[in-house]
């Protein structure tokens, strides 16, 4: 809780008496002697507190109250009125025009006291249930970002892929334009594998899907994993041949980094086969059908020779 109690009150007897009294309790007392000139100091550094008179000239109490609120509706401040009238009605009225609390005057200080340090406590509760919340908000941040990473490749996994692919589909259908989806398998992994161990195998995974990822250009694009040496890229308002040139060059990339595999009878290298899909008005109803002629795609790349690209028809 900070440490100023702004006092408003027209009478400088009462906020003499209010102010030794916060004094006492090692609080700075600020005051205004009307409703106007409290708006203004609790705009420019909202205190910890705020005694408040109700009746004064100019604007009353209540309607100073509304303004405060009005002016940080995100923060609580306590504010307390103070009423020489001792009615239910009063302490309705202060309750809905934003006050926490209602002491008649004269207030005693020993009351006063009390009621300060039960507000002190019940902000510093506040404060820690902001952190509280503040840390499970980090926390399920966390935790759906994690949902959607793959452990292994640290880039997408399939239920992020699928979840992109839906938007996306629904995007293209939506404004007639192109998305073009490209499914891709690393070259005889089973091999490289059983040759090199599946340590040296999840580190071909990563370093292939690290240069898929670094392929995707634009903030729109995605790389996912597709499941065990599948990947998949998800190139929104891309036709067919923007998604070949985009493919290819991760498929160099990829080669370009040498990754050993003696066991391959397409090359020495890892490498990988690729098939292209582009959403066509009238023929893909749904993501799965452009995904099933990905797939199609992919399987004529491995029939033709593997370590190539072929578009689906």
């Amino acid at each position: 809780m900070a440490s100023t109690v702004l006092i408003v009150d027209d009478s400088a007897t009462i906020r003499a008496a209010l102010a030794a009294a916060v004094r006492a309790m090692k609080l700075e007392p600020v005051m205004a002697e009307t409703g106007e000139k409290g708006v203004e100091l609790f705009v420019a550094a909202p205190p910890a507190l705020v005694l408040l008179d109700v009746m004064m000239p100019g604007i009353d109490g209540y309607e100073t109250a509304r303004r405060m609120r009005a002016a940080t509706p995100e923060a609580w401040v306590p504010i307390i009125f103070l009423s020489s009238g001792d009615y239910d009605q009063d302490l309705e009225r202060a309750i809905e025009a934003g006050g926490d609390d209602y002491l008649v005057k004269p207030v005693s200080s020993t009351v006063l006291s009390a009621k300060i340090r039960a507000l002190q406590r019940l902000d510093k509760m506040h404060q820690k249930l902001l952190e509280l919340s503040a840390e499970l908000a980090n926390s399920n941040q966390r935790l759906e970002t994690l949902s959607q990473q793959d452990a292994l490749t640290g880039i997408a996994n399939r239920r992020a892929f699928d979840h992109r692919l839906a938007l996306h589909f629904a995007d293209a259908l939506r404004r007639k334009e192109p998305l073009s989806l490209v499914i891709c398998d690393v070259d005889h992994f089973k091999a490289y594998n059983d040759s090199y161990g599946h340590p040296a195998g999840d580190d071909c995974l990563r370093q292939v899907g690290a240069a898929l990822a670094r392929s995707c250009k634009r903030t729109t694009d995605f790389a996912a994993r597709y499941g065990g040496e599948e990947f998949a890229l998800v190139l929104p308002d891309t036709p067919a041949e923007g998604a070949l040139k985009v493919i290819e060059a991760a498929r160099r990339e990829v080669a370009a980094l040498a990754i050993p595999h003696e066991a391959s009878p397409t090359a020495n290298v890892v490498t990988f086969s690729a098939g292209i899909a582009t959403y066509v008005a009238q023929r893909d109803a749904q993501p799965q059908q452009l995904v099933e002629r990905a797939d199609e795609a992919l399987y004529r790349a491995k029939q033709l020779g593997r370590n190539r690209v072929v578009s689906a028809a």
